[in-house]
């Protein structure tokens, strides 16, 4: 399983914007694809930082920084059908 996280801070507009994209591609290829997890920066910030993570939201796969910024959905979708071995 494919491990997702999106990282994220409060007032963050673009990151409740991430989340529905993600959320939307998960309903696509299917739930069981993948796990994913919000991580809040001020919380988990020694993480963020031993990431990569500069700003927010930014979007990591198997513990890797992937996007440092907002990707668009296709873009996403994408990559994460590489991750998990599928075709489209």
């Amino acid at each position: 399983m494919t491990k997702i996280e999106v990282f994220t801070a409060p007032g963050c507009g673009k990151c409740g914007k991430a989340k529905h994209v993600l959320e939307d591609i998960a309903r696509q290829m299917g739930a069981d694809k993948f796990e994913w997890r919000e991580v809040n920066i001020l919380q988990e910030m020694d993480y963020a930082i031993e990431l990569g993570v500069l700003s927010t939201p930014a979007i990591a796969i198997q513990g890797k920084l992937v996007f440092s910024a907002l990707p668009s959905a296709r873009q996403l979708q994408q990559t994460l059908v590489e991750y998990c071995g599928e075709e489209e």
